[in-house]
C-alpha cells in the first residue's frame, strides 16, 4: 500500500487532498516534526532533503509534493497520452509551486504579486469551473490547495476576485477536500 509521510499542518495534506479525489488507498505516516522524526536516518533515506511530504509506492520513493502530483495523475488518474495535456497539468502544478505560492507568501513580493496573480485566476475562473475547463484536474489540486491556505494563515481580502473565491468556496466544498485540508483547519 502507498505511504504517505507529513506532519500536521504541512503540505502533505494536498497529496492527501489528491489521493482522497482517487480513492488510491493509502497510509498516512504521521511524522512529529516536533521531535525531528523526519531528520531521523529512517526517513533521511526516503528523503535525504528531510522535508515532508514523501511518498513510497512500491520500489518509488518520491518527494515534493508537485512532483508527488503529477505521478499521482500518471499512475493513478485519468491523464491524456498527449504530451500537450500532460505539459498543461505541469504547467499549472509548477505554477502553485514557484509562482503562486511564493506571490502569496513571500510578504516582500505580495503587494505587487498578488493583484496580478489574482486578476489573471479571476478571468479564468470567470469563464469556466477549473483550470483546465470544465473537468477538476490535479492542476485544481494544486492551485486550488494554494488558495485554500489564504483564509487560514494570511485573512487577505479578495473580494476584488469573485470568481477566486467562488472557486476557493467550491474547492472547500468537495468530499476530498474536506477529508484532507478542510479537516485540518
Amino acid at each position: 500500500m502507498l505511504k504517505l509521510y507529513g506532519g500536521v499542518r504541512s503540505r502533505a495534506s494536498i497529496v492527501q487532498w489528491y489521493l482522497e479525489e482517487l480513492g488510491v488507498p493509502y497510509e498516512f505516516v504521521k511524522l512529529d516534526m516536533q521531535a525531528g522524526e523526519h531528520r531521523q536516518p529512517e526517513y533521511l533515506a526516503i528523503n535525504p532533503i528531510g522535508k515532508v511530504p514523501a511518498i513510497v509506492d512500491g520500489d518509488l520513493q518520491l518527494w515534493e509534493s508537485g512532483a508527488i502530483l503529477l505521478y499521482l495523475a500518471e499512475k493513478y488518474g485519468k491523464v491524456t497520452s498527449s504530451p500537450e495535456k500532460r505539459a498543461e497539468l505541469a504547467q499549472w502544478v509548477l505554477f502553485a509551486n514557484a509562482t503562486l505560492g511564493p506571490g502569496i507568501f513571500a510578504e516582500a513580493s505580495r503587494e505587487r504579486e498578488l493583484p496580478l496573480l489574482m486578476t489573471a485566476l479571476n478571468e479564468i475562473f470567470g469563464r469556466q469551473s477549473f483550470l483546465l475547463g470544465n473537468e477538476f484536474t490535479v492542476a485544481d489540486v494544486a492551485v486550488g490547495s494554494i488558495l485554500s491556505y489564504i483564509p487560514i494563515l494570511l485573512k487577505l481580502d479578495l473580494s476584488s476576485y469573485p470568481a477566486v473565491l467562488n472557486y476557493m468556496k467550491q474547492m472547500s466544498e468537495r468530499p476530498a477536500f474536506q477529508k484532507s485540508i478542510g479537516g485540518r483547519r
